[in-house]
């Protein structure tokens, strides 16, 4: 219980922590950043680590002066392309096995079938759109993966992605992060980029539910 809540307060205070990490190890942040984006997008039992919020964030130090935001995005990037990537060799590799798990502690079937059937009614296109869904962007390139995606299709997919993904939410950080508004509100923000997506990504999982379901 206290690692969780430990976590919840990294989330949501992922400015704060960000901050006294770069004031006391200096570059090291670039590692930190790495492996936290990298964790969140390549492990498919870490789909709860922030990132929405943290690339806002990382904006929001740049914009300051904390850190350089060329060198943040590059290795953000290379995190999130990577990330996938290695999602994808899982699933690809270990993906028929995964259907016969029950629910466990450790991997949730319920969020990894919602995954599965909006990957099956959308295609390639929720590689890009899932970036921007916690949670589901954590499934979804194992399910590519499971699903044989071609790897030079799934790879022009992860690419396209993560640039919108890193590059769009450190820029609006880089450019609106500082302003006195979003400072005194940025715990909101963070509450927003973390249920907003997820909610809706749950509205369409619903939906497309309905719409699969047989008529009674």
């Amino acid at each position: 219980m206290e690692i969780v809540m430990h976590l919840v307060d990294f989330i949501l205070h992922v400015d704060q922590h960000l901050a006294a990490f770069v004031a006391e190890y200096g570059p090291w942040v670039y590692a930190l950043l790495f492996l936290i984006v990298f964790v969140e997008t390549g492990v498919v039992v870490m789909p709860f680590l922030p990132g929405d919020s943290l690339l806002f964030v990382v904006g929001a130090l740049a914009g300051a002066g904390h850190i350089s935001l060329p060198l943040a995005c590059a290795v953000l990037l290379a995190a999130a392309i990577l990330g996938d990537q290695t999602n994808y060799s899982i699933g690809r590799y270990f993906g028929p096995k995964v259907f016969h798990w029950e629910k466990s502690r450790w991997f949730n079937r319920d969020a990894f079938d919602k995954a599965h059937a909006f990957y099956e009614r959308y295609g390639g296109i929720t590689i890009v759109l899932a970036r921007f869904m916690p949670f589901i962007r954590t499934f979804v390139p194992f399910v590519a993966g499971v699903a044989e995606m071609s790897r030079a299709k799934f790879t022009a997919y992860n690419v396209l992605g993560a640039l919108i993904w890193v590059l769009g939410l450190a820029t609006a950080g880089y450019l609106f992060g500082n302003l006195p508004w979003v400072q005194a509100n940025l715990s909101k923000i963070i509450w927003g980029l973390i249920l907003v997506p997820g909610l809706i990504a749950i509205f369409g999982a619903w939906r497309s539910g309905r719409k699969s379901s047989p008529a009674a």
